[in-house]
C-alpha cells in the first residue's frame, strides 16, 4: 500500500499543492509553523476520517476560505483508488473512485495509516484515554464491525447516563435501566473481547520491537486492564459486565454516570516489570511508545496483508542517534513513510539512510516544492 499523488486546496495554510510521492521515503523539511504537520494531518484524515489535532472541522479550512479539498491516489494491492474529501460549512462529502459514500465508516480501512508524533509520549505517560484511543483507532482500521460496535456503545452509554441522571433527579424510571444494562453489556463485552485479542498480538510484536530498539537490554510487557470486577471467577465477559452493572447501580445513580465498561479500561505497560507510566524515565517511555507504533505496523500487515502508510511527524529530533538508526532500519525499503523534520541532518547522518531511494520536499509558508 502506498500513496502515489496528493492534491490539497485551501487546507489550513496550504493554498494549493499537487505532489507525487516515492514508494519508500518522503522527507519534508522546513522550520516550525510552515505547514509540515498540516500535510501529515491531511493524509491521516483520509485514513481515519478525523483529524488527530482538532475535532472542529472548520479549523481545517484555510482562513477566509469557504471550503477545502483533499484528493489522493492510493495504490492498494496493485489497484488504484481515488479518494476525495470536500469540506465546507455544510459538512464533509467523501468519494471513493468518484462514488459518494454516506458514512465515514465506509472510508475507514481504505487507507491504513500509523501516525507517530512527539505527542505520542502520552501513550505511556498520559491518562487511560490516550491508550484507549490508540487501540480503538488501530482496530477500527482493520475491522469495520469494531468501528460499528464503538459507535453503538457510545450511543447506548450516552442514553444510559442520561437515564441515571434522571433517576437521580427522581424524573426517571428505574425499571428502564435493565433494558439499557442488557444493551450495554452485550455491546461492551464484544469490544472488550476484541481489545483483549488484539492486545495479545500486540504484546508479542511490541516486545520484539522493543528488544531491537534497546539491543535486548529491556523487556516490554503489555496488559489489558478492565474496570470490570470479577470476584466469582466467571469466564463470560457479558455476564461479568451485567453483574457489575447490577452491583454498581446505586453508586451510578448517585454519580449520574456508568462507572465500569470499556470506556474506563486501560493498557498497562511495564519495562523490566516496572510500571512505565509511573516510574519510567522519559527515555524509557519514549522507547515504549516507539515499540508500540512499530507493533502497530506489523499488526496491520498481519490483518490486511499490506503495511500501512507511516507518518512520522517531527519524531527524529526526539530520538537519539541509535533509536533513529533502528527506526529507519526497520522501515526503509518496506514501508512507505512520510517524515517531517526541521533538520535534514537528523536523517542524512544515519548510515541506514545512505543508498536509500527517497523524495525530498521543502516546506515554506504553506508552499511545498520537491528539491
Amino acid at each position: 500500500m502506498y500513496l502515489e499523488k496528493l492534491l490539497l486546496k485551501n487546507y489550513r495554510n496550504i493554498r494549493e499543492v499537487f505532489l507525487e510521492f516515492d514508494k519508500n521515503l518522503n522527507i519534508f523539511t522546513g522550520l516550525n509553523g510552515q505547514g509540515k504537520t498540516n500535510l501529515i494531518e491531511s493524509i491521516y484524515l483520509m485514513g481515519t476520517g478525523s483529524s488527530h489535532r482538532t475535532s472542529i472541522d472548520r479549523e481545517l479550512i484555510e482562513w477566509q476560505k469557504e471550503k477545502t479539498l483533499i484528493q489522493l491516489l492510493l495504490n492498494r494491492r496493485e489497484q488504484n483508488l481515488k479518494l476525495s474529501l470536500k469540506l465546507d460549512e455544510s459538512g464533509k462529502s467523501i468519494e471513493i473512485n468518484n462514488n459518494p459514500i454516506e458514512r465515514v465508516s465506509e472510508l475507514i480501512g481504505t487507507l491504513n495509516v500509523v501516525l507517530f508524533s512527539p505527542e505520542d509520549l502520552n501513550l505511556v505517560k498520559g491518562g487511560p484515554s490516550y491508550r484507549r484511543k490508540f487501540l480503538d483507532i488501530e482496530i477500527s482500521q482493520v475491522s469495520s464491525y469494531y468501528f460499528y460496535l464503538l459507535n453503538k456503545y457510545k450511543h447506548i452509554l450516552k442514553q444510559r447516563n442520561k437515564l441515571l441522571k434522571e433517576i437521580r433527579q427522581t424524573r426517571g424510571d428505574k425499571k428502564l435501566l435493565g433494558i439499557w444494562d442488557e444493551k450495554l453489556a452485550e455491546t461492551g463485552s464484544r469490544i472488550i473481547n476484541k481489545r483483549r485479542e488484539v492486545v495479545e498480538k500486540l504484546k508479542l510484536l511490541a516486545r520484539l520491537s522493543h528488544r531491537q530498539i534497546t539491543a535486548g537490554n529491556e523487556e516490554l510487557n503489555i496488559y489489558y486492564e478492565t474496570s470490570l470486577k470479577n470476584n466469582d471467577k466467571i469466564m463470560d465477559t457479558e455476564l461479568i459486565f451485567m453483574k457489575n452493572l447490577v452491583n454498581n447501580r446505586e453508586e451510578e445513580i448517585i454519580k449520574g454516570y456508568t462507572v465500569t465498561g470499556p470506556h474506563r479500561d486501560d493498557l498497562i505497560l511495564k519495562g523490566n516489570n516496572i510500571d512505565l507510566r509511573k516510574y519510567g524515565s522519559q527515555g524509557q517511555q519514549r522507547t515504549a511508545a516507539l515499540a508500540l507504533k512499530m507493533a502497530e505496523l506489523e499488526f496491520m500487515k498481519s490483518e490486511t496483508g499490506e503495511y500501512p502508510v507511516l507518518l512520522l511527524d517531527d519524531v527524529f529530533s526526539e530520538l537519539d542517534k541509535n533509536r533513529r538508526s533502528t527506526l529507519l532500519g526497520l522501515i526503509a525499503g518496506k514501508i512507505q513513510s512520510f517524515i517531517t523534520t526541521t533538520d535534514i541532518n537528523d536523517i542524512h547522518d544515519l548510515e541506514e539512510f545512505k543508498s536509500k531511494e527517497y523524495s525530498l520536499f521543502e516546506v515554506n509558508e504553506g508552499k511545498i516544492r520537491e528539491r
